[in-house]
């Protein structure tokens, strides 16, 4: 019933619209005074409009979740702050479309093409500074008056942790990964040394699991403007221009971060106060990649980059082996796992 209703309305709205047309353009004209021309033609726009309604409702259905999906996921500050950049747009438009609005025949159509164009206009500046436009609406950078804007370091998109302290509930807010930030994954994702290659990789596949995952506020943000060269420090300049904290599990970004005042969120720490995921007696298998400090000692590593000390894994370098977790050693640097080879058990 509200299919064909529907249809009904779309047939509805050629007929209106083929008229209007005719109507404006053809009214001086002799088409415009044959009333079979007049009565013809919007009858057959809207038979048409009648046959092709089944598509539309399709595309239109698929609009209207879509936008849901993008309602949903935004603040309440970045639906003003797009209000305020239509507005802005068709106030603009409105202004500029004065001299040609007298202009008979195409005055309208450039009328209305002038406010399509600065409404989109105005929608898409306010898009592409969302971060600027937030901590505007919300001096204090909190999604919802709540929740401070995140950045995220490359360590800790490299980790991968991340994924499930989302999931599990335990971030709210919106989450930026600072377009720098992105560079430098691609730059380690190319480099020539393998081990790094494979970090830089597993850092862009976390990266598009947030942003694909709907339950997650995650967003990749051209940020400029900062003075700093490194990336540590741009992202501290970040964070303090935007209110912002900064999740990591470096070391020294913690340290230097919270000596300029920033609000740091590290993983590790987080890690400290929750089970390891690995226990002593567990088994797990490693690759051997290089010599430890230590002598005999081998070094492998596990997909978050966790280090695992293996005792006696000089001897299996470059081949992978079975191990037996021995002991943990969890500090604020980091986690380090000490081991031994399964057959020496």
């Amino acid at each position: 019933m509200l299919n064909h209703f529907l249809k009904l309305a779309f047939s509805l709205i050629g007929i209106i619209t083929a008229y209007t047309l005719l109507r404006v353009f053809f009214i001086s004209t002799d088409i415009g005074r044959n009333m079979l021309i007049i009565v013809l033609i919007p009858i057959l726009t809207g038979v048409l409009f009648y046959f092709i309604s089944d598509r539309s409702i399709k595309y239109l259905s698929l609009g209207i979740d879509s936008f849901e999906i993008i309602i949903h996921n935004m603040s309440v500050y970045e639906i003003v702050a797009i209000v305020i950049g239509i507005i802005s747009g068709l106030v603009v438009a409105n202004l500029v479309a004065i001299p040609f609005i007298r202009v008979d025949i195409i005055g309208i159509p450039i009328a209305v093409g002038l406010n399509i164009l600065f409404g989109f206009l105005g929608i898409y500046i306010v898009i592409n500074k969302r971060v600027e436009t937030s901590n505007l609406l919300d001096p204090h950078g909190r999604k919802d008056g709540n929740f401070k804007l995140k950045l995220l370091d490359t360590s800790t998109i490299i980790d991968g942790r991340i994924v499930d302290i989302c999931n599990a509930g335990f971030l709210e807010g919106k989450i930026i990964i600072p377009s720098f930030v992105l560079e430098e994954l691609h730059h380690i994702s190319d480099s020539p040394d393998s081990t790094k290659r494979a970090r830089g990789r597993r850092g862009l596949d976390i990266l598009d699991i947030l942003q694909k995952d709907q339950r997650v506020h995650a967003y990749v943000e051209n940020i400029e403007g900062l003075g700093a060269v490194e990336v540590d420090d741009k992202l501290v300049e970040a964070a303090k221009k935007f209110n912002a904290e900064i999740i990591t599990n470096d070391y020294n970004l913690n340290k230097v971060a919270s000596i300029q005042g920033v609000e740091v969120l590290n993983i590790n720490e987080l890690a400290n106060a929750v089970k390891p995921l690995a226990l002593p007696g567990e088994e797990m298998t490693v690759q051997v990649v290089k010599e430890g400090k230590e002598n005999g000692q081998g070094i492998g590593y596990m997909n978050d980059g966790t280090m695992i000390v293996i005792e006696g894994g000089k001897k299996y370098m470059d081949q992978t082996l079975d191990v037996v977790v021995t002991s943990i050693l969890q500090t604020s640097a980091g986690r380090m796992i000490f081991a031994k080879a399964k057959i020496l058990a």
